[in-house]
């Protein structure tokens, strides 16, 4: 992790913090577990709540997607609209990534040891990155308006740390069938959180493997 991210990001999660001070106070814990059709347990949905109201703080701390052994890792990455990412590569062989998403369309190689600028992410939508050179390596951006946001863990578990109020809480999952992102109403009390959701997505028939993944729909 190259010095200039964790200093970016140091700079802007204070900011983030005075812009959250104030309704960190009543923050609440939302529970939200993400399984597929068969009820296993779903890792890398990206679940983000939207507020009633349309009023959101804007933290848009940076995100970085490294190239190691021929792979971006993170497969995925969540970011709010107006971040940075930052694509270091740590692969001895060089990398030119791209994407042809309407979301956010670049092309920028990348030379081991060297430091590239970091791309904006302005627009909200879904990004799907790739290698001009490795045509495995694949990797997907979520770009939401919203600061609230997670990624479920190996056990599909999801937590959101919310204000009170109503929130309309999205899964989004880069396998989903059709490319649909399904939607559920949450009320969260302050102190007390809201009932726990349940997401149950349906997957693209033999596209499991990353690397065999086809395009989502965007």
């Amino acid at each position: 992790m190259s010095l200039k991210f964790v200093l970016s990001s140091a700079v802007l999660a204070l900011g983030a913090l005075g812009a959250l001070g104030a309704v960190n106070a009543e923050a609440a814990a939302l529970m939200v577990k993400i399984l597929d059709a068969n009820g296993a347990a779903l890792a890398d949905t990206v679940v983000y709540a939207e507020p009633e109201g349309g009023q959101v703080p804007k933290t848009m701390a940076p995100g970085e997607i490294a190239q190691k052994g021929l792979k971006f890792i993170p497969l995925v990455t969540v970011v709010q609209t107006g971040s940075k990412i930052y694509f270091p590569n740590n692969d001895r062989v060089r990398h030119h990534i791209y994407s042809f998403s309407p979301a956010h369309k670049f092309d920028q190689k990348l030379y081991s040891g060297e430091q590239a600028p970091p791309q904006l992410f302005d627009k909200a939508g879904t990004v799907v990155l790739g290698c001009n050179i490795h045509d495995k390596m694949l990797a997907f951006v979520k770009v939401v308006d919203t600061p609230y946001f997670a990624k479920s863990d190996a056990g599909g578990l999801v937590q959101l740390d919310l204000p009170a109020g109503k929130y309309t809480v999205k899964a989004w999952h880069y396998d989903a069938a059709g490319g649909l992102t399904p939607e559920q109403p949450a009320q969260v009390k302050a102190g007390e959180g809201g009932a726990p959701l349940v997401f149950r997505l349906t997957l693209k028939q033999g596209s499991a493997d990353p690397d065999a993944a086809a395009r989502p729909n965007l």
